[in-house]
């Protein structure tokens, strides 16, 4: 598919710990595959790293607007989605199953998906981040919903 065809958002930015480095790399390579611009926020190697740098850069960078969506990957995706949704407006879904990773975005509007790359492999996960790229928001109710978080204190 051709680059102005893709029905993927871009730019997407990604980050990950250093349990989730090769399958961070699968993941760019996937989507670039699909014409999307990926932002690359580390980490780069398998060197021990503090996911919490890494979940700051990517929600913070979705949170602030420069980027529409994330993705952000550890070993179980516990901590990364901890996390990512400290900051406002961002909704990050830890998924491991092709209907959650739909419905999240359907009736949460999602804005980072997070994987444990511990816990699903490579196959499941690139499925996974194409449910999740491809499934719109259906609004309506759901945006009501959404509003609500956002009145949280």
């Amino acid at each position: 598919m051709s680059k102005d065809k893709t029905p993927y958002e871009s730019p997407v930015v990604i980050g990950c710990d250093h349990a989730a480095y090769p399958l961070k790399e699968a993941i760019k390579a996937f989507l670039q595959e699909k014409g999307v611009d990926v932002v690359d926020a580390g980490c780069h190697g398998l060197e021990s790293v503090n996911y919490p740098d890494f979940a700051k850069e990517v929600a913070g960078k979705v949170s602030d607007g420069t980027y529409p969506r994330g993705i952000l990957l550890c070993g179980t995706g516990l901590g990364m989605s901890m996390a990512a949704n400290r900051f406002k407006g961002i909704r990050a879904a830890l998924v491991s199953d092709g209907f959650s990773a739909r419905m999240s975005r359907m009736h949460n509007d999602s804005n980072i998906l997070v994987m444990g790359a511990r816990v699903i492999g490579e196959s499941l996960a690139l499925d996974l981040v194409q449910t999740w790229m491809e499934t719109p928001f259906e609004g309506g109710r759901h945006l009501d919903r959404l509003q609500m978080f956002d009145s949280f204190k």
